[in-house]
């Protein structure tokens, strides 16, 4: 059992104490959070947010997903139940003959790409463009890393040719000139009690 806090709307607040350690808040006898010694937890509530931003550019001529600099946040939930909700948007640029890949990783482990088939590369998302044109990619994923230490949530870029580069938060040239755009690209990750 647990201690009890209930407000109840025929009674009014009733208390109900027990030794276990463990406190529920109560709405007519429906528990809507609890308190022990993990910490507070309200199933659904979000209980941290963080962010990174990048508004400077990045490029890679590697066809090995390499780590985006500033896309990344690192996070520890409170509990092992707890899920993470991540958002990111990222704008990518490649040529005609260069196109580029992104992957979402949980630490050092790929989420939220397809499934392996032959020899295709799993990824989340791709840019196979005409040249010189941006892309913007973006996704929702809600995981389940089970646990309670600090994760790190991040964006990788790769080029699937290797003979030239690929571009974050601008267009393939990059030129220094009025008509070259600087974007910019993030990473949220919200912690969900589970």
């Amino acid at each position: 059992m647990a201690s009890r806090i209930n407000a109840d709307s025929s009674n009014g607040l009733q208390l109900v104490s027990d030794s276990s350690g463990e406190i529920q808040f109560q709405s007519s006898g429906i528990t809507k959070a609890t308190l022990n010694s993990s910490g507070f937890s309200s199933p659904g509530h979000v209980l941290q947010v963080l962010q990174a931003h990048k508004t400077d550019a990045f490029s890679t001529a590697s066809s090995s997903f390499t780590d985006i600099t500033g896309l990344s946040v690192s996070i520890t939930p409170s509990s092992t139940s707890s899920k993470i909700l991540i958002i990111w948007k990222c704008v990518v640029a490649g040529n005609v003959s260069n196109h580029a890949d992104l992957r979402l990783m949980r630490n050092a482990t790929a989420i939220d790409v397809g499934g392996a088939a032959g020899n295709r590369t799993p990824t989340t998302a791709g840019n196979y463009s005409a040249s010189n044109f941006m892309m913007t990619a973006g996704g929702v994923y809600l995981d389940s890393p089970s646990s309670a230490s600090s994760t790190t949530y991040k964006l990788q870029l790769r080029t699937n040719t290797g003979n030239a580069i690929v571009r974050i938060n601008s267009n393939y040239d990059y030129n220094d000139a009025s008509t070259t755009p600087v974007t910019a690209s993030s990473i949220i990750v919200m912690e969900i009690a589970g």
